[in-house]
């Protein structure tokens, strides 16, 4: 008998930390480390490679409706918190005019470690995700899940989209994050592991001969928790409004739950070539839901949102039993007028290429929903 999974659900948010008169990115994690560690305030903030970016991290929360709250809450706490510093914080995976080569890396051994081991690699990587963690438990079910939600990925991602600008320039992309972490080492779909016992055989390979120190450094699109008992999803942009990180982060957990009541069955969904689901990954990243995606069983490509939906009716059951039907309301609005990155390129366009008018409404939006 499989275990029915703890279903918990975590969200850590990478977030923008910008200047409200120039709309620059600005230095902010050096104002809270003190003798090289970082100094304790109401939450635990998390610095990152780049000055300008801070993270934080929702505790185990048990339903979506308890995620949402625990999410307005550091959400509330982080907008306070810069805005007392005279700054304001923007929830979006690339900023749409700082470039990466005029940002300075936060000053903590770790950071030069990065530095020193991937060079301008790091430098570039100005990104911002957002990581969701449902909790299962069982580490063999965890991998059996991870290599069936393999396919649902890039469907995950196009709704997630909110990079369409990189360095002051129109990428043409809904997710330009994507294409610079993928610089990265042990990053995308990952292949498909049996056994637990040969994915902890890949990690201490790696270990042994010197690639990680642990496998927190394996940066899969989708991994098994290197320390809780957790399937984490990585593979989003950090979404602006935060109703829509809930109810991709409540889909999320929807799935998890479909799939073990399929094991418990003895059925299971068909595991795919990461090469396929690759291809469907870079269309998300490239138009986002305006796309087409391929429907690997029909050998057929069809409109992203068509999909999506499938997607979302395939685990209805799941939705009611976990009483997520108002979670996840916002994807059905999101397939009718866009993710942030369409509703960036909207404001672009209405003030005539304005980068400028793309970040005040980034700040607005990030505040959406619990600044009414």
């Amino acid at each position: 008998m499989i275990p029915r999974p703890t279903l918990t659900i975590g969200i850590e948010e990478e977030y923008q930390v910008v200047d409200p008169e120039s709309r620059a990115l600005r230095s902010f994690i050096t104002q809270f480390i003190e003798d090289g560690r970082v100094v304790m305030v109401e939450r635990e903030i998390k610095p990152e490679l780049h000055q300008a970016m801070v993270e934080l991290g929702t505790p185990v929360c048990y339903t979506a409706a308890q995620a949402r709250d625990e999410l307005i809450r550091q959400r509330r706490f982080i907008c306070r918190l810069a805005e007392e510093k005279g700054l304001a914080i923007v929830a979006a995976a690339t900023h749409p005019f700082s470039k990466w080569s005029e940002q300075p890396i936060t000053p903590l051994p770790r950071y030069q470690g990065v530095i020193e081991e991937m060079r301008l690699l790091a430098q570039r990587l100005l990104i911002f995700g957002m990581h969701v963690h449902i909790g299962i438990g069982d580490p063999d079910l965890t991998l059996d899940t991870m290599n069936v939600v393999r396919y649902m990925l890039p469907h995950l991602l196009a709704l997630s989209t909110s990079s369409p600008f990189w360095a002051g320039r129109k990428t043409g992309l809904k997710s330009y994050r994507t294409v610079i972490f993928e610089d990265f080492p042990r990053t995308g779909i990952p292949d498909v592991y049996r056994r637990w016992a040969d994915f902890q055989a890949l990690v201490r390979t790696l270990v042994n001969t010197d690639c990680i120190p642990d496998g927190s450094k394996i940066w899969w699109d989708v991994r098994p928790h290197h320390k809780y008992p957790t399937l984490e999803f990585r593979i989003f942009d950090i979404c602006t409004r935060l109703d829509e990180a809930i109810a991709i982060a409540a889909l999320c957990q929807a799935l998890v739950l479909w799939h073990w009541k399929l094991r418990r069955q003895n059925i299971t969904f068909r595991v795919y070539r990461r090469e396929l689901i690759e291809e469907n990954k870079w269309r998300a990243a490239r138009y986002g839901l305006d796309g087409k995606l391929i429907d690997f069983g029909k050998k057929a490509e069809l409109p992203a949102r068509a999909l999506i939906r499938e997607l979302v009716e395939l685990v209805e059951e799941e939705i009611e039993e976990l009483g997520s039907r108002e979670a996840i309301a916002p994807i059905h609005r999101m397939l009718e007028t866009g993710t942030s990155a369409d509703r960036q390129l909207r404001v672009y366009d209405a003030a005539d290429g304005d980068l400028r008018a793309v970040v005040d409404h980034l700040i607005r939006e990030t505040k959406a929903g619990w600044d009414d």
